[in-house]
């Protein structure tokens, strides 16, 4: 006996399509948990822009003058607070100083700095902080004047090129290090405030000073020949 096979309705099409769309999400959830991308425990997996800075840019060496400026703002900035707040601001910063134009920042009169203390300004509205980003910027550009470029005059501190520590956990991470005291020290020796020993160490493992990716991480590995 033949049974004749007529054609699927456009409701069966449509049932078909949904059951095809979610074997493909249920598959992909299969691959993701049988190979799933180890990252260093302090990352926020919720956050698609706190990831984004993990596997992108956290402990890669940064070498521009421009970078290394914002980076050691937000850093200064993240003082009693959580990196991710910072990061969650982070284009209202950039907005706010100018995309951290060195020369600009430094030349921002009172009033610019005040505008930034506002209830409607984005950024952390704390004036010790906002007047401080002036500062240093005119130490940086000191700076920039008898080194060449900041990125001379700071990667010094570590020969050149990135410490590589093999950090079994979060737990052995230190909160300062020899390196970042010796450069505290002689950063507020030039004038620069919010940029202590712990403040400095964070910026260093930010620009790729030092690799403090935990063994584990899959980014660990990637960074250990970057320069």
């Amino acid at each position: 006996m033949m049974f004749r096979i007529g054609k699927i309705s456009q409701v069966q099409q449509i049932f078909l399509l949904e059951d095809n769309a979610l074997e493909n999400k249920r598959m992909t959830l299969i691959t993701t948990l049988e190979h799933p991308q180890l990252r260093c425990v302090w990352v926020n997996p919720n956050n698609a822009r706190y990831l984004a800075y993990h596997d992108e840019e956290w402990g890669v060496p940064v070498h521009d003058d421009r970078q290394l400026f914002e980076m050691l703002i937000l850093e200064g900035a993240q003082a009693g607070l959580s990196w991710e707040t910072i990061l969650n601001r982070r284009d209202d910063y950039r907005r706010a100083f100018y995309n951290f134009d060195v020369e600009k920042v430094a030349a921002m009169s009172d009033h610019d700095l005040n505008v930034l203390l506002q209830p409607e300004s984005k950024i952390i509205r704390n004036r010790l902080k906002v007047y401080a980003t002036r500062r240093n910027a005119q130490s940086f550009l000191l700076i920039q004047r008898e080194f060449g470029c900041f990125d001379t005059y700071l990667w010094a501190y570590v020969g050149g090129a990135p410490l590589q520590p093999n950090r079994g956990g979060i737990n052995i991470i230190p909160a300062q290090t020899e390196h970042s005291v010796a450069l505290s020290k002689n950063l507020k020796k030039r004038g620069m405030t919010f940029v202590g020993p712990t403040i400095m160490y964070a910026f260093m493992q930010a620009v790729g000073m030092v690799n403090d990716h935990t063994c584990d991480c899959f980014r660990f590995s990637a960074l250990r020949s970057v320069q």
